[in-house]
């Protein structure tokens, strides 16, 4: 069973390992502690067998939801974790009175394209080179 909750300060360090072994260019645990702090930043752990197995996350730009993070650790990949995250995340940012949400994704991503397009996400653009390690363009989705 999966319960997804706000994440809090004592979250961060296994977030942030779980960020390590996804990316190439992880934040760190005081970037997500930074987050968690914020007013105008919403993130969500995702815990199974009693640990954080996932996080996500939105920043409130005024009204417009930015999500910056979606991860999952790779031995719980494929339950549908991160579809459970992000279904949580927007459902919430509604009652925070964000409407329209954009995300950057690794065009060769194509697993997360496709569930952020299940999820009403549509390619709006591309921005060149957005990533590094390796150099990649990132695909700019907005569900609107």
């Amino acid at each position: 069973m999966v319960i997804i909750r706000e994440m809090k300060a004592s979250d961060v360090e296994a977030v942030s390992e779980i960020e390590r072994e996804a990316f190439s260019m992880p934040w760190s645990a005081d970037d997500f502690l930074e987050m968690v702090e914020a007013d105008y930043a919403h993130y969500y752990v995702a815990e199974s067998d009693e640990k954080v197995v996932g996080c996500c996350g939105i920043r409130d730009l005024m009204g417009e939801g930015e999500i910056t993070n979606v991860v999952v650790a790779a031995s719980y990949r494929g339950q549908g974790i991160g579809r459970q995250m992000l279904q949580y995340m927007l459902k919430e940012a509604k009652t925070f009175g964000i409407g329209d949400c954009t995300l950057e994704v690794r065009v060769s991503n194509t697993s997360a394209i496709r569930l952020y397009e299940s999820l009403g996400f549509q390619g709006e653009g591309v921005r060149p080179r957005f990533y590094e390690k390796p150099v990649e363009d990132a695909l700019i989705m907005w569900k609107r």
